[in-house]
């Protein structure tokens, strides 16, 4: 989640919303990605989605099994549904998003198969994302 934290680090930089995730697969980082909304003008430019994008061009296919994904906040509703498709096995995700986030929901919107652990460094985690949003409101 640290490594997570600096992607986070590296959006808010960057003037982005602060989510920064890895990949891991064999207990290798194999990707690393942050929010690319602003920079792209991209809407669905969301740290997760440059993950799943970066992770399948890295193992040359489109499912991400036995692979976990470290994010500093909890999925939205877009990008649960593409981990979805990519069947991770984990998620582990720092601070939870009551407003926003898919769990809201329950697991449904989740593979069956993917196990999602939350809460890990949930104050650093939550704490960028406070920070970011009273730097935007001056």
């Amino acid at each position: 989640m640290k490594l997570a934290l600096q992607q986070a680090h590296n959006a808010f930089d960057a003037d982005e919303v602060p989510v920064g995730a890895v990949l891991v697969a064999g207990g290798d980082v194999i990707a690393r990605a942050h929010n690319y909304v602003e920079l792209l003008n991209d809407a669905t430019a969301h740290a997760e989605m440059q993950i799943i994008t970066a992770g399948a061009d890295y193992i040359g296919g489109k499912y991400l099994t036995d692979c976990t994904l470290y994010v500093t906040l909890e999925p939205c509703v877009m990008c649960a549904g593409a981990l979805y498709w990519s069947q991770i096995s984990r998620i582990v995700y720092g601070a939870s998003d009551p407003k926003r986030g898919a769990l809201r929901f329950g697991n449904e919107l989740f593979h069956p198969k993917t196990q999602i652990i939350g809460g890990v460094l949930a104050e650093e985690c939550s704490e960028i994302v406070k920070r970011f949003f009273e730097k935007k409101r001056g």
